[in-house]
Order: C-alpha cells, then sequence, then structure tokens
C-alpha cells in the first residue's frame, strides 16, 4: 500500500519540506480523524520568491513551440496512469472519497491534457482582408503568470485544471491548493515536472488563505487569477484582482436544480440519480441538490429515492465494497446538522439520514427530506453533503421559477421524454450546463462554468486555453 508521502511546498524546483521558522498545518485523514502529516505553510518571503520564479519561468515558457508545450502535457497524462493507483489512494487517503472515485477523477485529468495537448498546437490567430499594401493580423498572446487557487473536493481534477490550460498557453503558474489536500496536488505537478515542464514554470505554495491571496494578486506578476471555490470567497478575490485589472476565471458555487416531470420512468431516473447525488459524499459543485418534481409521480419518487439511499454503504474509501466515505473535514458534518436541523425545524419531512456515523471520521449518512419550505437556509445555501431535497410541484411554468429562482447558475438537469420541452427549457433555464435525461454534463472538450453568482468564464475545451489568452491585433502598411 502508498505510503503517504511527506508533504512540501515546490518553489524554483525546491522540495521545501521542513518546516523551519514557517508555520504548519496538519493533514488530517477523513475516514479516521488521525493526522497525516505536517505541511509547512509559506511566509512572505516565500510566495516573493514564487513570484519572482513564475515572472523567469514565464519568459521561458512563452518562447516555447506548440510541441513542446503538447509533449509536455501528454507526457504527463502518460504518467499519470502509470501511477494512478499510488495518486488515487493518495486522494483517498487526505480527501475521504471512495478509491474508485479518485481514479476516476485522475483519469478526467489524462483526457484533460491530452486534449490540452491538442489544443496547444491549434492556438490560431488570423489575417483580415485589407487593400494592396496593407495587413492587419490578429493574434493571441499567453496572458502572463497566473495564480491558480483550487479547493479539496477533487484534490486530483482540480490542480489538473488549474495546471493544464495556462501550461497549454505558453503561461506560468504559482498554485494554491487546498491545504487539506495537498499531496495530490503534487503529485500531478510532479507528473508535469517529470515530463519535461521547466521547474520555473510551475511552483506549489501553500497557506493561510487570505495571506496568500492578498499577496499573490497583490503583486504586478500575476495577470490573471483563476478559482475555483465559494461565492462569498470568490467575490472577495474578484475585488482583489480587480485593484490591478488582472484577468479572472471564477467558478463559483451551485445549487442545483433537478427537474422530473411525469413522463419518465421513475425507476429508470433514480437508479441514475441517487448514486449521482451522493458521489464524493455530495461534496460537488454541479451536485444535483434541488429536486423539482412532478406532481404526478411525487411520492413514487420520494419512496424509491429514500429507499435508495438506505441501502448506501458508508465506509473508508479504501475499503472494498464502499460507495460514500466521509465528509472531508469536520466542518462539513456541523454544516448538514445545522441545515437539515433548520429545514425539519421548519416543517420539513426527514426521511432517512440526518445523523453522524460512527465516533470516528466525519461520517455522516445519505440523507433525504421533502417538503422543504423555500425560507430554510437549505434551500437558499449550496449544502454542499450528502443530502437530497425533494420537492411536489404542479406546472412546468412553476418548476422553472424553481429552478431559477437563486442567483446560482452553474449546472442543472432535467428528465423529460417530451422533445418539444427540452427544447424550450434549453433557453429557460438560466445555467452554465444543462444535463437533460443525463448527470453527465463536462467533458475534456466541454467548456465548465457557470452564469449569475457561480462565476464567469471557462475551463476545460478550447475555452480553457483561450481563458489564459490575450488578443493583439497588428496593422502594417
Amino acid at each position: 500500500m502508498t505510503d503517504y508521502p511527506q508533504l512540501c511546498m515546490i518553489i524554483d524546483g525546491e522540495r521545501i519540506t521542513t518546516p523551519g521558522h514557517r508555520e504548519t498545518f496538519t493533514v488530517v485523514n477523513p475516514a479516521t480523524g488521525e493526522p497525516l502529516g505536517e505541511l509547512p505553510l509559506a511566509d512572505a518571503a516565500d510566495l516573493d520568491r514564487a513570484l519572482e520564479t513564475a515572472q523567469k519561468g514565464f519568459k521561458i515558457w512563452r518562447n516555447s513551440t506548440p510541441q513542446e508545450r503538447a509533449a509536455v502535457l501528454s507526457g504527463a497524462a502518460r504518467l499519470m496512469v502509470e501511477r494512478a493507483d499510488d495518486l488515487a489512494r493518495i486522494a483517498t487517503m487526505e480527501q475521504g472519497k471512495t478509491f474508485a472515485e479518485a481514479k476516476i477523477e485522475l483519469m478526467m485529468n489524462v483526457g484533460l491534457f491530452n486534449f490540452y495537448a491538442g489544443e496547444a498546437q491549434r492556438i490560431y490567430g488570423r489575417t483580415l482582408v485589407r487593400p494592396a499594401g496593407f495587413r492587419s493580423t490578429v493574434t493571441y498572446e499567453p496572458v502572463g503568470p497566473v495564480a491558480a487557487f483550487s479547493p479539496w473536493n477533487f484534490p486530483l481534477g482540480n490542480p489538473g485544471r488549474k495546471l493544464g490550460a495556462p501550461i497549454a498557453a505558453g503561461c506560468s503558474v504559482v498554485m494554491k491548493s487546498a491545504e487539506e489536500t495537498p499531496a495530490s496536488a503534487i503529485g500531478v505537478l510532479q507528473c508535469l515536472y517529470d515530463a519535461g515542464l521547466p521547474k520555473e514554470v510551475a511552483q506549489a505554495v501553500f497557506g493561510v488563505p487570505d495571506q496568500v491571496s492578498r499577496h499573490l494578486l497583490g503583486s504586478p506578476i500575476i495577470r490573471k487569477l483563476s478559482f475555483t471555490g465559494s461565492t462569498v470567497i470568490g467575490k472577495h478575490l474578484a475585488k482583489l484582482a480587480a485593484e490591478d485589472m488582472k484577468r479572472t476565471t471564477m467558478e463559483l458555487g451551485g445549487h442545483g436544480p433537478v427537474l422530473v416531470f411525469d413522463d419518465v420512468d421513475v425507476d429508470q431516473v433514480l437508479d441514475t440519480v441517487v448514486p449521482q447525488k451522493y458521489r464524493n459524499a455530495g461534496q460537488v459543485c454541479v451536485a444535483p441538490t434541488r429536486y423539482i418534481v412532478q406532481d404526478g409521480i411525487y411520492d413514487r419518487f420520494v419512496a424509491g429515492f429514500t429507499e435508495r439511499a438506505k441501502t448506501i454503504v458508508v465506509g473508508n474509501g479504501l475499503d472494498a465494497g464502499t460507495q460514500m466515505g466521509p465528509m472531508a473535514n469536520p466542518r462539513r458534518p456541523d454544516a448538514m446538522e445545522r441545515l437539515i436541523g433548520d429545514a425539519v425545524t421548519r416543517g420539513a419531512k426527514l426521511h432517512t439520514g440526518g445523523e453522524r456515523i460512527g465516533n470516528r471520521g466525519f461520517f455522516y449518512a445519505p440523507s433525504v427530506i421533502s417538503d422543504v419550505p423555500l425560507d430554510a437556509e437549505i434551500m437558499n445555501e449550496e449544502p454542499f453533503g450528502p443530502v437530497a431535497i425533494l420537492n411536489r410541484f404542479g406546472s412546468e411554468e412553476s418548476m422553472v421559477t424553481e429552478a431559477n429562482r437563486l442567483p446560482y447558475g452553474l449546472a442543472a438537469y432535467m428528465w423529460t421524454r417530451d422533445d418539444r420541452r427540452q427544447r424550450r427549457l434549453q433557453r429557460e433555464i438560466e445555467t452554465g450546463m444543462l444535463g437533460i435525461n443525463t448527470p453527465m454534463i463536462g467533458g475534456a472538450d466541454a467548456p465548465f462554468g457557470g452564469v449569475k453568482w457561480s462565476g464567469h468564464g471557462h475551463e476545460d475545451g478550447a475555452e480553457g486555453v483561450h481563458a489564459c489568452l490575450v488578443l493583439k491585433a497588428v496593422h502594417e502598411s
């Protein structure tokens, strides 16, 4: 079995493992509550060094050829495949998700890196039609050093997104991943180094989030911010970035509506949506959360959802047979208790769950609540946990109104056999991504991002690379 690695930062190729005068953060296994290691946190001098190195790295990497960038990305993808079991096991140890889910997450990285390897060679400009003797061209150039902040819920996938696009575009990166899941992020970065990425091009730092973000975004060296996390923090970082007119890509919170119409096969839908709800213990930004169910099938839907939720096997993600692991940190079970408790107090029905499991780790039971009033906290605040909210609706109009009620618009889902309704609601539902009769809303070649309070800009797809580029129009005579 893979041992948990010694934790470090990486600046200018140096693995900083000894705390020295630095503060440290204790990384904990969420399945046991036991410490895995001590993570050194960056001080101001570390961050300055990372910035200076990123500046040097940008000068190197912006002049690399598309083929060189592609070779590094595709080489890193091959190494991730070779190291898949070790990387997935580390991710499970520090984040809690099942080993199978961690491997799927890693393979999504592999697909993304391979796609970006091709996209690095498809950064095309254009020549404009002009009279004889004149020439006008439009070209793309890398934006500059990127500050990339990623959360803990996808400890392999989020760093992959933050690193892949800038590297494909010719940028350097200072990455600050979540302190709860550092070894996963370092493992992804190490694959890039081992595939030939110059050490100056990507740095990995950890620290007190507000201190790190203020320091990095306060530097003129950083020209772009890429952030995945909560809407509250995203708004704060956007204000910091605006002080220096830095470009931003913001993938923020959601509260995914799921419209289920009464023309569907209820059992078939439930067999698909229930496992998706409890994937990663519900700690997914695009998680289906608010089930907006039509009258005719509501009672059957609630009963079937509850029955299936009760059978989910909860345990250590490394144990065979586990279907849902613990929550990632002690804050999340506390949040579940608060939100579900408030809903029940306001009149919601609790069908299963609503409680912690065991006295070790951060386990919380798969939960189902129904008939939840709109003023309950959980109807307005992203729960980010293993709870499904089921409510009854009559008309299509009322269902769409509820889907669009909140200021979030990251992902939405719809289940119906009516082709005309599918086309009609594609336009009416306010969301960045919509799944129709499927929970699958992503892919390496598909843009990933939201609208309204769920952010702006996109990752993945050609859009992910273009988010790290700037346009230049050149006119000659």
